[in-house]
């Protein structure tokens, strides 16, 4: 059997950081006191000439960001998914996307999976905050692989990007053949009776809610979306037609998210069933991020359960 590699993908975000410097990419990385954990000190260790931490300052942070963005140069802010999204919308929206500035936001430790921190920093709200801004690019990916990758698409990409990576050790979905493009999706497996979309640490449970579905004669499309916005949705519009019900999975709220976004595209164009898995609009609470996931459904069982749902609404 081979082994399961395990990386959070935050630690996937530090090491494509000082990848990028070493490289000769001219960022600069910008922290709120976190850097331990959101894993831009391994940038801080390696080019601390290109680092400044704000402090525990994530409005002030944003604004920073945007000044030496309008300077040209290309900016990483991080902080925690809750104080990134939630505590600076505001300068995120008027300092970053309203002149459409070169910041990569860094948003590290979102979704249940912060585990015993609890509902105060359990952030499921972000996604559908960053929606909200015009032009803001939203990258949420499913392993270390994809992280990597959309750091350094990012980096490439004219234009703010918020970037969603979790707390938690997951498995590999990818291997180092794969290729990420911002704004395209990718299909794991091929099958005609229901889609399942996912992202972030999601896609890992939707690959086995195929293999469970598949033992019970469902054949299931498994599709990784780890672009939110812009949604591929020449992705979506083709997974509907040929598959004629759809499930979406994220570690969000139903509402705003991935969930929204694959809804919107299908009613638009090709109204079939959409069965949302996520966090059904609640707080979160603390304990063990496993177990926590298994509490909220965000697990392959579930998955496999609405999959059927959605297959018997067709």
């Amino acid at each position: 059997m081979a082994e399961v590699i395990k990386c959070a993908t935050r630690d996937a975000y530090g090491k494509a950081l000082v990848e990028l410097a070493d490289k000769g990419k001219n960022i600069i990385v910008l922290d709120a006191d976190l850097a331990a954990a959101t894993k831009t000190g391994m940038f801080k260790k390696a080019h601390p000439e290109r680092f400044v931490d704000v402090g525990i300052a994530e409005a002030n942070l944003m604004g920073v960001a945007a000044g030496l963005a309008a300077t040209g140069h290309t900016v990483f802010a991080s902080s925690f998914a809750m104080f990134a999204a939630g505590r600076a919308f505001e300068q995120i929206r008027n300092s970053i996307g309203y002149p459409h500035l070169n910041v990569k936001i860094g948003a590290t430790h979102a979704g249940i999976s912060v585990g015993e921190d609890g509902a105060s920093h359990q952030c499921c709200e972000d996604i559908a905050l960053m929606r909200s801004i015009p032009g803001m690019v939203i990258l949420n990916p499913a392993d270390d692989i994809e992280a990597r990758l959309c750091v350094l698409a990012a980096a490439d990409y004219d234009g703010p990007v918020y970037m969603r990576f979790g707390r938690l050790a997951v498995p590999r979905v990818f291997d180092e053949s794969y290729d990420f493009k911002i704004g395209k999706g990718n299909i794991l497996s091929e099958g005609s009776d229901v889609t399942i979309i996912a992202s972030g640490l999601m896609v890992k449970e939707a690959v086995e809610a195929g293999e469970l579905l598949k033992n019970e004669g469902i054949s299931a499309r498994i599709v990784n979306m780890a672009t939110i916005k812009p949604i591929d949705r020449e992705l979506v519009i083709d997974s509907a037609k040929k598959t004629g019900a759809i499930v979406t999975a994220e570690e969000h709220n139903i509402i705003g998210g991935l969930g929204s976004a694959v809804a919107e595209v299908v009613c638009e164009s090709v109204p079939v069933p959409v069965v949302r898995v996520g966090v059904n609009d609640v707080y979160g609470k603390s304990g063990p991020a496993v177990e926590l996931l298994h509490i909220f459904g965000l697990d392959a069982q579930n998955i496999a359960a609405k999959a059927k749902q959605a297959v018997a609404l067709k």
